[in-house]
């Protein structure tokens, strides 16, 4: 074993060039493929060796990533990708990663980064302003609305059955009193798979009937349920982007005294928005709320948001102690959050709101929501049918029979001009279209619908063909 100081040597000219790798990627997503060429892939199998010995130069290990893993990428940080919900990373959000990386700080607790626990405390007033949610609420970093979700559960499930007399963070589930969740038929299957790890269950659970958009119908909610009980709540269903009926869905819960928690993965950023205030009424009334900075508001991965009316009741469900921890001073992400160490993820955040500003950030949504508009208005022009009410960012789209639709959808991605998924809706196939990113311009809009169109006329042209079959000799 050595016993040398580890070498030392300046980082700059690395840093420099990682930055300048950066910029050609980031000057070159425009006039690229949306996926990456056959080829790209095919070269990925230079970066599969054995581990070496003896290691290599820095730099060399910098230009093999570059060289082969960026043409492998897909162009999710460009304006044409409109696949999972997933936006680009806005310059500034980008920049202040790199710095934030840099620092290396765990923000935990105040005495190990200072100044990411004085950033927590700005990011969440401006939060808790920018969303109109109740002052005091606290918001805490994790890694995606899924764990946000957890999170949120976890603090509703021991909330409630305190309330009944169970110290469940200490005693447990069993034995525990029986807790009711209340969830719309169209729950995101994230949600359903935080009820599992928190122990409520994945399928002990009651399911509120969807309408035609996926919203939860309020005159199928539940009677007879006593507390405790959680009902979960959807802002922007994830196939139509539409918003249950939060008014209702609050009145219920408060006459049982139930906590209401709500998935808004992407469409709570709807609030900063006045003009959408006709889908987000009662939202701002819930328990809890979980949402994606990665998606809408286009910082880098992975940044996801739980927000609480109550502090404290994070607090009962995840704080820890032991003997070489300090004396509580501020708030300590380490007690409101499942992990210990974690980057400051508010650092991003702060980025953003502060470039952007209240006005930014509501033309940010109205302009993603403008362009998904726009592309069903030209598909719609085109013969393709839109299913959904484009009521957010979310168009889903079919052609003339099932088959078609897949084949559309199978063009589409082949031909890498954009790129749109496929799903289920109403047990049949449908491509869905999420505008998310920032960059997402009117032409990206155009040439997209464009190439969508032509692989829809392409993909009937053939299954025509396909039909009189071959012609006769």
């Amino acid at each position: 074993m050595s016993d040398e100081d580890p070498p030392t040597a300046d980082p700059g000219p690395l840093l420099r060039g990682a930055a300048e790798r950066a910029q050609r990627y980031l000057a070159g997503l425009g006039e690229r493929r949306v996926t990456p060429e056959a080829a790209a892939l095919e070269q990925l199998a230079r970066l599969d060796e054995p581990l070496p010995e003896a290691g290599h130069e820095a730099g060399e290990t910098l230009a093999l990533l570059d060289e082969v893993g960026s043409p492998a990428t897909v162009a999710s940080a460009g304006g044409r990708y409109f696949g999972f919900v997933i936006g680009g990373s806005l310059p500034v959000a980008l920049a202040a990663n790199w710095l934030a990386t840099a620092w290396d700080q765990n923000a935990a607790l105040p005495v190990m980064s200072p100044v990411s626990a004085r950033l927590h405390e700005v990011v969440t007033r401006w939060l808790t302003d920018l969303l109109g949610l109740p002052p005091g609420s606290a918001a805490v970093f994790v890694t995606g609305t899924a764990m946000a979700n957890a999170t949120a559960l976890a603090a509703a499930r021991d909330q409630q059955l305190s309330r009944a007399g169970w110290d469940a963070p200490q005693r447990g589930l069993f034995g525990a009193p029986e807790l009711t969740v209340v969830i719309g038929e169209n729950a995101h299957s994230t949600l359903v798979r935080a009820l599992g790890l928190i122990g409520l269950g994945r399928e002990r659970v009651v399911r509120v009937p969807s309408d035609d958009q996926g919203r939860m119908r309020a005159d199928r909610l539940p009677s007879g349920i006593a507390a405790p009980a959680v009902i979960c709540a959807q802002a922007g269903e994830v196939n139509t982007g539409a918003f249950d009926p939060f008014p209702e869905v609050v009145a219920w819960a408060r006459k049982i005294g139930a906590w209401v928690h709500v998935d808004g993965a992407f469409g709570l950023w709807a609030l900063a928005d006045p003009g959408r205030a006709h889908l987000t009424a009662g939202l701002t009334d819930a328990d809890s709320w979980a949402v994606d900075a990665h998606k809408w508001l286009n910082v880098p991965y992975d940044s996801g948001i739980c927000l609480v009316k109550r502090p404290e009741d994070l607090r009962r469900s995840l704080a820890v102690s032991a003997g070489y921890l300090p004396p509580d001073v501020g708030f300590e992400a380490m007690h409101h959050t499942p992990q210990a160490s974690q980057r400051a993820r508010q650092v991003d955040v702060w980025a953003v709101l502060r470039t952007l500003g209240r006005r930014g950030v509501r033309e940010l949504v109205q302009r993603s929501c403008s362009r998904a508009r726009e592309m069903g208005e030209r598909l719609s022009g085109d013969g393709l049918e839109v299913v959904n009410d484009v009521v957010l960012n979310q168009v889903l789209v079919r052609a003339a029979s099932d088959q078609l639709t897949l084949a559309m959808a199978e063009r589409v991605q082949q031909d890498g001009t954009c790129w749109c998924g496929t799903t289920i809706w109403k047990g049949r196939p449908a491509m869905r279209i999420s505008v998310s990113g920032w960059a997402t311009s009117e032409r990206d809009i155009e040439s997209s619908a464009r190439a969508i169109s032509a692989a829809a006329r392409e993909a009937l042209r053939e299954a025509a063909a396909s039909a009189a079959g071959p012609s006769p000799a």
